[in-house]
């Protein structure tokens, strides 16, 4: 697993989706998504409310780039490969280095919904974390009445594991969450395509 800094990508598109790291231009664009999206990312995620502003949104692009560069995890945001429209974000987030684990966690902008984005994006992302940042297990935690991000995990290719008791915090309240993971327990190649159909 790569401790070293990863160059950022310039290619990791399947022709309807691109993923890429943040630019500093791209805070209006993120502001204005995520403030389309309370109704439906803000139930699940803390950070997305109402009065998100191009400085948080700044803040957190600053956060994203730090973290490539010390190699604590690899942020992108989602694009549609035809129209440049910023979809949502992508994260392989909370490396292990020791143990070779990530993160990947996803989220969709409210008028993208419903078409796969993240799955699509999900999938991508899988392969750089697989491939480049090599790790050997890949986790998705979503809170277990979030039905939207459980099946989206299950599409990417994840394996339910189980229920983790209060494993998230939800508006200052500890909630369970379903764990699914994507494992290289097959030759990577095989693993590769079949997170890929």
């Amino acid at each position: 697993m790569h401790t070293a800094p990863i160059p950022y990508p310039h290619d990791v598109s399947d022709g309807h989706v691109v993923l890429r790291p943040h630019r500093m231009s791209d805070a209006p664009a993120i502001a204005e998504a995520v403030r389309e999206s309370v109704a439906t990312v803000g139930r699940w995620q803390d950070w997305c409310h109402a009065g998100y502003s191009e400085a948080d949104a700044t803040t957190w692009i600053d956060i994203c780039r730090r973290h490539w560069l010390t190699g604590e995890g690899n942020e992108f945001l989602v694009f549609d490969a035809i129209t440049d429209t910023l979809l949502g974000g992508m994260g392989v987030n909370h490396l292990n280095h020791e143990h070779r684990f990530a993160n990947l966690g996803y989220w969709v902008r409210e008028s993208a919904q419903g078409k796969g984005i993240a799955t699509r994006a999900g999938r991508l992302a899988a392969r750089f974390a697989l491939e480049t940042v090599a790790v050997s297990r890949l986790e998705i935690v979503a809170a277990h009445d979030n039905l939207a991000s459980r099946r989206t995990a299950e599409r990417i290719g994840g394996s339910f594991e189980g229920i983790l008791r209060n494993r998230l915090v939800l508006k200052g309240i500890s909630v369970d969450a379903a764990m699914y993971s994507i494992v290289t327990d097959q030759p990577a190649d095989a693993h590769i395509r079949s997170i890929s159909t």
